[in-house]
């Protein structure tokens, strides 16, 4: 792979001590509760990944499978499911989890899809929160990090579909992006 990024923005480390807080206070907030817990396909699927293993509960997962048409460093104004729920989720609470929020409309439009399953509630959890960038305003109930409008990679989050596997996340310098020959 390409040396193009420079150092970590967030580093393995800082990652996975971060999901484990994160995990230890969704176990505690869910105690009790039957929960479902829906990865967001295919930028969240690393952090999922980390993320249901930490949380100290019998829980049920499935997926959605989400794109939004986008431009270089802008969001997607359109989403597009690719994919339906295969749980039940009528009366469970729900937690989906993203890679990132960035302008809130990919979240807030599945949120409004899942709501209308009536389940019993429907909380966010996000590896990396662009606060900066919001379009549309969003609980997100659980955040890993706060991060700056730069366009990131690593960790499942990708650029063309490529630097899903950096095992770190880095800030995308887009005017050194390799060109394919």
């Amino acid at each position: 792979m390409p040396k193009t990024f420079g150092k970590p923005l967030v580093t393995q480390e800082a990652m996975r001590t971060r999901i484990r807080e994160l995990g230890h206070q969704i176990s505690q907030d869910y105690q009790g509760k039957e929960l479902v817990v829906i990865g967001v396909l295919k930028g969240a699927y690393v952090f999922f990944a980390d993320l249901v293993r930490v949380i100290q509960l019998p829980i049920h997962i499935d997926f959605l499978l989400a794109t939004g048409t986008k431009k270089i460093g802008r969001s997607s104004k359109t989403v597009k499911i690719w994919s339906e729920l295969t749980e039940k989720i009528t009366s469970r609470h729900v937690l989906l989890v993203e890679d990132i929020v960035d302008s809130g409309i990919t979240a807030k439009f599945l949120l409004s899809r899942l709501k209308k399953h009536r389940p019993a509630s429907v909380e966010v959890c996000t590896l990396l929160n662009k606060a900066a960038n919001r379009q549309i305003e969003i609980d997100v109930r659980y955040v890993g990090f706060e991060v700056p409008s730069t366009y990131i990679v690593g960790y499942g989050l990708d650029f063309e579909q490529k630097y899903r596997n950096l095992p770190y996340l880095a800030k995308m310098d887009l005017c050194k992006v390799p060109v394919e020959s």
